[in-house]
């Protein structure tokens, strides 16, 4: 078979609300012999049949569900009617998936991302969502139009191959037994020549008619399945503000690398030279050995105020050796004393351990300057492919993230990230910042 119809040709256009044009259709305008012998066809069969199966397993497993949720909500069980109307997701995301045997262009997911933690959490966001809803009533009416269509094509492609295969069948059983047309047997695979002609007939008819149903399909699906204006909007605005992330933390470690190998350098250069003039000086018994002595110490406290920032704006073992040795690091020149319990079994994608590490900071930074803390506790665990990450302290707490603290903007980083920073300080203490962010985002 030919699969010229099948290049870029044929990829139809997204139109104006992003959807995919109906490429099956397009193939269709094309000359029989070029749309028959493509692939096109073979694709609206699949997409169809497969149609068939997903039709009829989604409606009876939404009636099942249904129909159990009204007889436990009669006892105040109301999870499974939840359960129920979220049904159409799953259902959608295969449909979506199914589209790609007749359309090129994906259709994306209507859905945001979830944080909550808890599956009650995440249940009731859905339930919130209109393309829930829209995917629910999906499976609800065009369950059983795809059963029933799928069936139909089922049943005339078997017909039209019984027909163009007449002459095997007939050659492959006792001529004279096998009867095409009621009432009259053929006698010899010859006589089923013309019976051959109607299959082959029948199969063209067939690729057309599947064709078209399959290109009213994509049309209902796209409209029901794809996202409106306003979620296309929700999901381009997080992925904007993950960019926006991205480009702050490659200019920050731009800014690292410049300082550590530029002003870092000289700077220590300069202290060199100073010292080297200072024992010049001294040997001499020159008056300005005081001054070029001072001046030396004060090239030292720059270098080490700048490696200090340096360090803050991004750590290098950080980058060489993973979030747990630097937290080791910071925990070792916090004044108060910090116990730091990290097992991670694996180094963790770059943005997690970024946030990570400024939280641990800024959360020790603030319990050295306002908690009066005897003792701090770093907790970090790997789970179900989250981190989680626990700081503590035994001070008198009262600290508020919106009061300029930090905590706020590492809070809003975390959300990019799909993750979540909670703080609990009520007065009198004690003070626990506690943070989940999914590896995975």
């Amino acid at each position: 078979m030919s699969d010229e119809p099948d290049h870029a040709p044929d990829h139809a256009p997204e139109s104006e609300t992003g959807a995919p044009g109906v490429t099956v259709w397009r193939a269709m305008r094309q000359p029989p012999q070029r749309f028959l012998l493509s692939s096109r066809p073979w694709r609206a069969w699949a997409y169809l049949l497969s149609g068939a199966l997903v039709g009829l397993a989604a409606v009876i497993l939404l009636a099942v569900l249904t129909v159990s949720g009204l007889l436990l909500s009669v006892v105040g069980v109301d999870l499974v009617i939840k359960l129920a109307a979220t049904f159409g997701i799953p259902v959608a995301a295969l449909e979506r998936r199914r589209l790609r045997l007749v359309e090129p262009v994906p259709v994306p997911d209507p859905h945001r991302s979830l944080i909550g933690d808890t599956r009650r959490g995440r249940l009731r966001t859905r339930l919130r969502e209109r393309s829930t809803w829209r995917e629910l009533g999906y499976v609800v009416v065009f369950g059983p139009v795809l059963t029933i269509t799928g069936i139909g094509v089922a049943l005339g492609l078997t017909f039209a191959v019984v027909l163009t295969a007449a002459p095997l069948i007939v050659w492959g059983t006792a001529p004279g037994s096998v009867m095409i047309i009621p009432g009259q047997a053929v006698e010899s695979p010859l006589h089923a020549l013309p019976a051959t002609a109607a299959g082959l007939l029948g199969l063209a008819l067939c690729a057309y008619a599947a064709g078209l149903l399959a290109g009213a399909q994509v049309k209902s699906t796209v409209f029901l399945l794809s996202p409106r204006d306003e979620e296309r909007q929700v999901v381009e605005l997080t992925r904007s503000r993950a960019r926006l992330a991205d480009a702050f933390e490659a200019e920050r470690r731009r800014i690292e690398r410049d300082l550590h190998d530029g002003a870092q350098q000289q700077l220590v250069a300069l202290t060199m030279t100073l010292g080297l003039a200072e024992m010049e000086l001294r040997e001499n018994g020159s008056p300005t050995t005081e001054l070029v002595s001072r001046a030396r110490g004060e090239a030292r406290l720059a270098l080490t105020q700048l490696r200090d920032l340096v360090r803050g704006i991004y750590p290098q073992v950080l980058t060489d050796h993973g979030l747990d040795a630097a937290v080791a690091e910071i925990a070792l020149r916090s004044p108060i004393p910090v116990g730091v319990d990290i097992d991670l079994p694996r180094r963790l994608p770059d943005a997690v351990e970024t946030i990570a590490y400024f939280t641990v900071t800024e959360a020790l930074t603030n319990a050295a300057k306002h908690s009066d803390a005897t003792e701090i506790t770093v907790v970090g665990k790997l789970r179900k492919g989250r981190l989680t990450l626990v700081i503590g302290d035994n001070g008198n707490g009262g600290a508020v993230p919106s009061a300029g603290t930090g905590l706020q903007g590492l809070a809003d980083r975390a959300a990019i990230l799909k993750g979540r920073l909670v703080v609990s300080s009520p007065v009198g203490g004690p003070t626990r910042v506690h943070m989940e962010v999914p590896c995975s985002a």
